[in-house]
């Protein structure tokens, strides 16, 4: 659906973005993360062609940024960090207006404006002027704008930046359920915004993509906690047993329990056989589950072993 290859951009001597390389499939809602002048707008930008790359090769659906623009530009919905909105305009009027821009054709556009506004619970607010809108509706406008001509691809930048927590929740339900039929990336230097509605993960750290894998890989650890009743001897021997256990470490004990950590190779935690050794050996478990990091962990180590790339 979407590829990138070799992506650079830069501003004299200041590199943006540094060799980025991605495959986005049709479907998936991809969350682009990274702090504040990580290079996350930068690469929007170019994805939607409103810059130029130094370097490199995007296509969306087949078609080349540079040499196809206006064909990308018709497959793709983009709602900039700062939706472009006529304060002045009634709502439903500005996305007629969008939706004549766009080429929709002018047997299709009351329907369009219709639908977009079901999608984006806004038909209840389609006489007001946008000026009166909270900026969480403002928010739903500017998605609406986007999705008016039915993209393939939906990109958004920071959506809910700014917005208090209930605005967040909605903009966040909106996402998901757009994303049941589109391909969505959006950037976001908040975590909790990539938990909640992405299945996969890009993390750049000064203008480099240094992570691209689906959430549940990044946070997944390769060991496995084990709560056996305190005073429980021959654990560390017997889970050491276990085929697959590479090492076997005591942690801490706490309300009548202690916490074992199993590290294990190969891709399957080995669940089933630790809770046939439990009950073989007789142990009182208080339970067997493997260990998830945090996203905010994975970032914080993504950000310390690369220190000083594309500053």
């Amino acid at each position: 659906m979407i590829t990138i290859q070799g992506l650079t951009r830069r501003y004299g001597s200041h590199v943006a973005v540094d060799g980025f390389d991605a495959t986005i499939e049709r479907g998936e809602i991809v969350g682009l993360l990274g702090h504040n002048g990580a290079g996350k707008t930068t690469v929007m930008k170019m994805l939607t062609g409103f810059l130029d790359p130094s370097e490199g090769r995007i296509t969306v659906d087949g078609h080349d940024v540079l040499t196809d623009r206006a064909e990308v530009q018709r497959r793709i919905g983009y709602l900039p960090e700062n939706a472009p909105l006529y304060d002045e305009m009634r709502v439903q009027s500005y996305l007629r207006m969008i939706g004549q821009l766009r080429g929709v054709p002018e047997a299709d556009l009351d329907r369009r404006v219709a639908e977009a506004l079901v999608d984006t619970d806004l038909m209840d607010r389609r006489l007001q002027t946008i000026d009166t809108l909270s900026k969480g509706l403002r928010q739903r406008v500017g998605i609406a704008q986007a999705i008016l001509h039915r993209p393939d691809v939906l990109i958004l930048d920071e959506p809910t930046n700014g917005l208090d927590p209930t605005q967040i929740q909605q903009i966040r339900a909106l996402i998901r359920r757009l994303g049941e039929r589109t391909t969505i990336l959006l950037s976001t230097h908040i975590l909790q915004e990539v938990e909640a509605v992405c299945d996969r993960v890009l993390i750049m750290v000064r203008g480099r993509l240094v992570a691209d894998d689906a959430l549940t890989a990044l946070t997944r650890t390769r060991r496995v906690s084990v709560w056996t009743a305190e005073g429980t001897s021959g654990v560390r021997q017997a889970l050491a047993k276990v085929s697959g256990v590479t090492s076997v470490e005591q942690l801490d004990t706490a309300r009548g329990m202690t916490r074992w950590a199993a590290a294990f190779e190969g891709d399957a935690p080995p669940v089933p056989a630790i809770l046939d050794t439990a009950r073989t050996e007789g142990w009182t478990l208080g339970g067997v589950a493997p260990e998830q990091r945090t996203l905010e962990h994975v970032f914080q180590s993504l950000q310390a072993q690369h220190p000083g790339e594309a500053a």
